[in-house]
């Protein structure tokens, strides 16, 4: 067994006026004291466990070995293209044609039909056939811009509009 003997150790001031006599040995803040350390050969101390993995040895990185691990990542790369086109095909095909429902404005006073609420409510108003229902201020101070102006449109002249479902046509169907 080793032995190992000396330190020193750095002590506030305060700290050695507590010290007796015999330790004081130098300065002021350090002071001296012999201890005796034994410690074990550092060979005993480390022995293998045989539970212990060993480490996986790395293959050499040389051009052929490299170009090699490319050209299979390239391969996964491209397969899972082709997987991804082969899913996306089978729900394309499984998908079903959503259908516009929208309802049309048959206009009965004058037989056109509008798309939709708000297109015959623009329509009628650009047309200048609203001119006394904007005067009367149903539509608001910026008829333009109401986008609730064909309800207003409707309390006013309830017997003037019909709405029209679409015919499906037989793709649709």
């Amino acid at each position: 067994m080793n032995e190992k003997t000396s330190t020193t150790t750095v002590v506030k001031k305060e700290e050695v006026e507590n010290i007796p006599a015999a330790e004081k040995k130098g300065k002021a803040g350090e002071v001296k004291r012999e201890t005796t350390v034994k410690t074990q050969p550092k060979a005993e101390e480390q022995k293998p466990e045989q539970d212990t993995p060993k480490p996986e040895i790395p293959k050499s990185l040389n051009m052929v070995y490299l170009y090699s691990e490319i050209q299979a990542v390239k391969q996964i790369i491209q397969e899972h293209g082709q997987q991804i086109a082969g899913i996306q095909e089978a729900l394309a095909r499984k998908r079903k044609p959503v259908l516009n429902n929208k309802i049309q404005i048959k206009d009965k006073k004058t037989g056109k039909t509008y798309p939709s609420k708000n297109n015959c409510y623009q329509s009628l108003l650009k047309g200048g056939e609203l001119k006394e229902l904007v005067n009367k201020g149903i539509f608001g101070d910026n008829p333009e811009k109401n986008t609730f102006g064909w309800y207003a449109l409707v309390r006013e002249w309830p017997d003037r509009f019909e709405e029209v479902k679409p015919e499906r046509s037989k793709e649709q169907a």
